[in-house]
């Protein structure tokens, strides 16, 4: 069942009330002040923008996608350049990520780590673009 607030219209205290959608939504009490009942803005999110930062924001905004799985890595990818832009370019859950990768395989580095990396040695130079 719903909580409702009511706001007494003399002390401006204010309490909470479970009371059913479809009854009358009054509140009066036991000294017969009827209280004047308070309305908050929704808290839907109409942007439909996630919030890099909120793992469950994105659960919630992709579980009910119909998109492919092409379309949730793009995502992903973007939410990502976006924790990466706020963070001065490193993007740290990735970084996260990695480090947990590198444990699990006694310091094996993942393949994305590597990707633009450049390897010299005495006479030769390895870049990886």
């Amino acid at each position: 069942m719903p909580v409702y607030v009511y706001e007494h219209p003399e002390s401006g205290s204010f309490i909470e009330v479970i009371q059913g959608m479809n009854e009358d939504h009054i509140y009066v009490d036991e000294e017969g002040t009827e209280w004047n009942r308070v309305f908050f803005p929704s808290e839907l999110n109409t942007t439909g923008r996630i919030d890099p930062w909120n793992q469950a924001d994105f659960i919630n905004k992709t579980g009910n996608d119909s998109g492919t799985l092409g379309d949730l890595a793009d995502r992903s990818k973007d939410l990502s350049e976006a924790r990466a832009a706020e963070n001065g370019g490193i993007d740290p859950v990735k970084q996260k990520y990695f480090e947990d990768y590198a444990k699990k395989r006694r310091g094996a580095r993942h393949p994305e780590e590597n990707k633009k990396k450049t390897s010299k040695g005495k006479g030769w130079e390895i870049t990886n673009d």
